[in-house]
């Protein structure tokens, strides 16, 4: 005997053409795109730990697994892997640092104060941020080596002058924490000027708390976008003790693409993973509203 339950669910019961007409498509396609991001992730993973570390010895298993190339990279014995992985952190922390720092400010400026110029200013830095940096390399090359000339220490082969060559896109972010700025209600900064609050203390006691996910945001990009940088460091750095992981890397696998697979794999996997761990921890930052908290508060 059949109960009301179990009735009404066979009534509710769709077909299941409808259903992935409706619905199950939509899964299909989320598995699709899935395997198509981890097929890379576990082929590189699967390099690392195979001995050979050749292209024809490596697939998505590994039939033997040994860490012989994670141990080669951390011990210096080919490659200075160590050195490569300080330069890299030294270039991330600052250019991202900076950038960010300096695109809230003008963020700041663009969102909340009216003056001369500032369509034209906001219009100039999209048109800039149109062109990538490889474009002005020549230019860029003989500014940095006449540099070089007066001040070694900035000049070419040299991670203060890289670090200034990506300084001149410090204001990359601006137009995206611009926009998080206007989400921002006015009458808080109002408010806070009227009580006899400073623009300063407005804009570092107020606005940027409530701008923590958007300088998350920002903060992520800037470092994974500077970590791959390839093409200017392989300009300016060429000697080992300079390089970063992105040109470090590509060395390796240029100097024997068949058998240095391994030696690769294994750098990419340590790159990979303090990357993800950054994430996971900025996510809790990132997820939900900022100006909600402030209006609150």
């Amino acid at each position: 005997m059949s109960t009301p339950a179990s009735t009404a669910g066979a009534q509710h019961k769709m077909p299941f053409g409808r259903w992935f007409a409706e619905i199950g498509w939509r899964h299909l396609v989320g598995i699709v795109a899935v395997a198509f991001a981890l097929f890379p992730i576990l082929f590189i993973i699967s390099a690392s730990v195979n001995p050979l570390g050749t292209v024809s010895s490596s697939g998505l298993i590994p039939k033997d697994v040994s860490f012989v190339h994670y141990e080669a990279l951390l011990s210096g014995a080919r490659v200075p892997f160590v050195r490569w992985y300080l330069n890299t952190v030294i270039v991330c922390v600052v250019v991202a640092a900076t950038q960010v720092f300096l695109s809230v400010l003008a963020a700041y400026a663009f969102s909340r104060f009216r003056f001369a110029g500032r369509r034209i200013g906001l219009l100039s830095l999209l048109l800039v941020m149109m062109f990538p940096a490889i474009l002005s390399m020549i230019a860029i090359y003989s500014m940095i080596s006449g540099l070089g000339q007066a001040i070694p220490v900035l000049g070419l082969d040299s991670l203060p002058g890289y670090i200034i060559v990506l300084l001149g896109g410090s204001l990359g972010q601006v137009w995206l924490i611009k926009g998080f700025f206007d989400t921002v209600p006015k009458e808080l900064d109002e408010a806070a000027i009227i009580d006899g609050a400073s623009h300063w203390t407005v804009f570092s006691k107020i606005l940027l708390p409530a701008l923590v996910p958007i300088l998350a945001t920002t903060l992520l990009l800037s470092l994974v976008g500077v970590m791959s940088e390839f093409l200017l460091g392989s300009i300016f750095l060429t000697s080992n003790d300079s390089k970063t992981l992105a040109v470090g890397l590509f060395g390796i696998l240029a100097g024997d693409r068949s058998n240095n697979l391994g030696l690769f794999a294994a750098g990419s996997v340590m790159i990979m993973i303090p990357v993800i761990l950054l994430y996971q921890f900025l996510q809790r930052y990132i997820v939900g509203g900022s100006t909600a908290g402030a209006v609150k508060g």
